[in-house]
Order: structure tokens, then sequence, then C-alpha cells
């Protein structure tokens, strides 16, 4: 049996000049980032806790191409390999690992040195470690990183924020490393203080809101066409060609041609998978912001909320059971009668229109933290760089970055006169779905909720002013006119009373 092969020795003898940059933190991600920024041309120096993880880096970069990776076991010849100004990416799980990284590098660390966090942070955690790295002379990057292992390896989205001169430093080798497009690599200073992560979070809301969608419109294929999960690959594809063309619909169609490789039997991997959705949290910081900072996000509340219930399995199988004893119908509701091509087109609509609604929500986010921190966002710049290397890259998000710029103060895509006009064109397929659904039986809160926020933002007239005017009832909250100015509060209990008093 032969023998394994040794790994290289932790660093080559010379290598000059010395990198500029250094990456500590060697999962996959950490590995695949410093390959690609090392097959760019830039060499790096890598650094990890465990050895092993050094090593199998170390071998990765030999089989890769000899690709210039200098491999560390202990942070101070870790960071003293590095050139000044020194540049240290951190790409270890968010949080308290995070400090401790910190802690460990930092005594080597001089004024004028960078750490770049990586990871999928809390904006305050950033913003709290910008004042402290500050205080020591070290300057801060939080910068958020998509596109997943093969992203990070072949060229990521990347969305950094903190100081400016950290970027500057390193500013040639992340356009080298970020996904390249049309418009340029896909990565831009963000904005000061924790901008880049909070960039990176709703970004991956909308992700959430995304992948809600397009699930919804499988279970719509599925269970009133009828459509065979070789059907639905093949719809999926088709989409992919036009204006839907995604990372998410693209490997939605793959993941429909995937048999099953553990039962022998042909069948489709998908139909195999228990139905309960995980997540990392970003999702939930998404909803939370949007609701402190009193922006409507309902399409990716209602993703949140999908995921939520998918953990319920065991719930969800009793409440089945419940209701089927109390007379509910096993499956659908309702027949929905319809040409399997038809629904196809009609679905495409609805799930068009509906991530619109999605971005939107996104954008209106960005745009309402940017003024609260006066982080300055550029909201067609971040649509540029999301269009390459990133989980939601899509073809439309070059509209998106025109609209921005036609009008950077463009208070909704929803009236950008390109996106109206679509909107309009395809909302009767986009409420002939929810319709048919509802009445089937199926649930689809992403599509829903997208609805509702569209025909809720057109409305000129709202039934708001009765819950003002209940509010105004019970807890003197008072109210405005529309007929004039100020603020009103009437005694509506004694008024009513007396009116009933009259009318007997």
């Amino acid at each position: 049996m032969a023998s394994p092969a040794p790994a290289p020795p932790a660093a080559a003898a010379t290598h000059s000049p010395p990198p500029r940059i250094g990456l500590a933190g060697l999962a996959t991600m950490g590995q695949n980032l410093a390959l690609n920024i090392a097959e760019k041309g830039f060499p790096i120096s890598v650094y990890n806790r465990t050895a092993a993880k050094v090593d199998s880096t170390l071998l990765r970069a030999r089989d890769e191409g000899a690709l210039p990776v200098l491999g560390h076991r202990d942070p101070r010849g870790f960071v003293l390999s590095l050139a000044r100004p020194r540049t240290v990416v951190l790409l270890v799980q968010a949080g308290p690992a995070v400090d401790a990284t910190i802690q460990a590098l930092s005594p080597y660390l001089e004024p004028g040195d960078a750490i770049v966090d990586g990871g999928n942070e809390w904006y305050q955690n950033t913003e709290r470690r910008i004042e402290e790295a500050a205080a020591r002379g070290i300057l801060y990057l939080g910068m958020g990183v998509s596109g997943g292992e093969e992203g990070a390896r072949n060229g990521p989205s990347l969305m950094p924020g903190g100081h400016a001169d950290a970027y500057n430093n390193i500013r040639d080798i992340l356009e080298k490393a970020a996904a390249q497009t049309e418009d340029g690599a896909c990565v831009t200073f963000v904005g000061p203080g924790g901008a880049g992560n909070f960039v990176k979070m709703v970004h991956n809301g909308i992700e959430y809101g995304d992948m809600q969608l397009i699930a919804e419109a499988y279970d719509v294929l599925r269970r009133v066409g009828g459509l065979s999960n070789s059907e639905i690959a093949d719809v999926f594809a088709e989409w992919n060609k036009g204006e839907l063309e995604s990372f998410l619909v693209e490997i939605t169609a793959d993941i429909f041609t995937v048999a099953d490789p553990l039962d022998g039997t042909g069948g489709a991997l998908v139909d195999k998978i228990l139905d309960k959705t995980g997540m990392k949290g970003t999702g939930k910081w998404t909803v939370q912001q949007a609701a402190e900072l009193a922006v409507a996000a309902p399409t990716i509340a209602a993703s949140l909320d999908g995921r939520y219930l998918s953990g319920l399995k065991d719930e969800r199988v009793a409440a089945a059971g419940v209701l089927e004893e109390e007379g509910m119908p096993v499956g659908l509701l309702e027949t929905v009668n319809v040409d399997k091509k038809v629904l196809v087109d009609r679905v495409r609509q609805a799930l068009y229109a509906s991530k619109i609604c999605s971005y939107a929500q996104g954008m209106n986010l960005l745009r309402a933290k940017g003024v609260e921190k006066g982080w300055n966002l550029n909201l067609a710049e971040l649509a540029r760089i999301w269009k390459g290397g990133c989980i939601i890259r899509a073809r439309f998000l070059d509209r998106i970055k025109r609209a921005y710029d036609r009008n950077p103060e463009l208070a909704n895509l929803i009236v950008d006169r390109e996106f109206a006009r679509e909107m309009v064109q395809r909302q009767n397929a986009w409420r002939w779905v929810v319709a048919r659904a509802v009445e089937a039986g199926i649930s689809t809160p992403g599509m829903t909720a997208s609805l509702s926020y569209f025909d809720t933002y057109r409305s000129s007239r709202l039934p708001a002013n009765l819950i003002q005017a209940q509010r105004d009832l019970f807890g003197a909250h008072t109210y405005e006119r529309i007929d004039r100015p100020g603020s009103f509060h009437t005694e509506w209990t004694k008024l009513a009373r007396r009116s009933n008093g009259a009318a007997i």
C-alpha cells in the first residue's frame, strides 16, 4: 500500500517580497479564498490553530498549481511573515471565535496593520471591534463574502466596510480575487463602520426570500400541475434562459436531475430530503432590523416564518392527522384544471413579480439603515457587485442597478417605470396563481406576502383610518385629519353612547 504524500514544508525558505496578506481560519471557505488569492498572483500566508488544516491547505496549493501559499502553525510567525502594512483576513465562526482569534494575533500587529473579518458577523460586533482596534492604531474591515465555497475559490462577491485605508491597502488583491462581470470586479468599499456586514446581512435576507419563492413555485407546479421532477427541471432550466436567469434558478434545475445514490431505484434525491429548513441567523437579523427601522419586509419575514414552521415537522404531521379526522380533505382542497404550459407561464410571471418585491424590500432596508448611520450607501453599486459571484446573482440586478443610476433617491423599485410596467403586465397571472393556491390549500406565504405588499404600496387609501380611530378610543393616541392640519382626540365612547341613545 502506497504511503500518503508528505505535507509540504510549513513555509518556503525564501519569499521575496514577503506576502502583503495573510488568512487565518482554514475551514473550506478560508482555504478556498486563500487559494483564490494565491492563484491571482498574490503570495499569501495562512494560519490555523489546528496544524492539520495548515497541512491540507498546503497540499491543495501544491496540487492546484504550486500556488504561492506559506503555511504557519503559530500566530507570531504568521503575523511577522507579512510585509507592512500587514493585512490579516479572518475566516472563522462569527462571534466569540473572532474575538479569540484577534486576541491571539493582536500582540504581533503594529499600528497601521489591518484586520479583515470575512465572516457573517453582526454589524454591531464589527463596530465594537473597530473601536477596540483603533485604540491600538489597527485598521479594521468587516467584509461580507458571498458565493459559498465555490465563490470563495473562483470569485466571490465582496462587501467590505470599515476603514477605507484598510480597503485601499488590499484593493488590488480584492479586485482580482472577486468575481468579474462586464461591469468590473464584484467588490466595492461599501461604507464606514459595520456597513459591509449589514449589507451582507440584507443580501442574505433577500436570499431567504428568493429561496422561499422558488420553493413555492415548485410546489404549485408539482401539486397543481402534476409536473414530474424531470419536467420541473426542464421548466427551471428554461426559466434560467430568460428574465429569471439567476444562480438560484440554475441550481434548482440541477437539483431536480440528481438521482438518490443510496436507494438504487433512480428516484430523485430531492424527494428524500426531510422538509425542515436550517438557518444561521442572518435572515432573523434582517427581519429584526426591518422592524426596528419601520421598513416593511413581508416577503423576507414570510420566508423566515416558513423556515420556523418547517422546523415543526412532528407538530405539522400531528396537526394534519387531527384535522383529517375532523373532515379536512387530504391533498388539494380543490382541483385546478389548467393546461400545463399555461400554468408554467403564470407561475413564472408570479415568481418574477414576487422577486421584485423581495429585492425592493431589501433595498429599502439598506437605504433606511444607511440614512440612520450616515453610511451613504450606493444602492446602484451594491446591485452591481451582486451581479456576479454571490448567491443572489441574477440577470435583473443589472436593471436594478440602472434603476438606481437613473434615480438614486428612488423610493421603491416598484415605482421605477420599467419595473412598474412589468408588475402591471404580470399582475393578472400573479393574482391567478395566488388565488388558485389558496383555493387548493397550498401554502404560498412568500408570493402572498409579495402581492399584499404590492397592493398595499399602490393603495392611495388604506383602512388605517379605522385602526387609528381604535387607538384613539382606547389609548387617546390622537389622529390626524385629511381635511385640516393638527392632531385630534375624540371621546369616542361618550359620543357613541350619546348617538346610540339618540337613535333609541
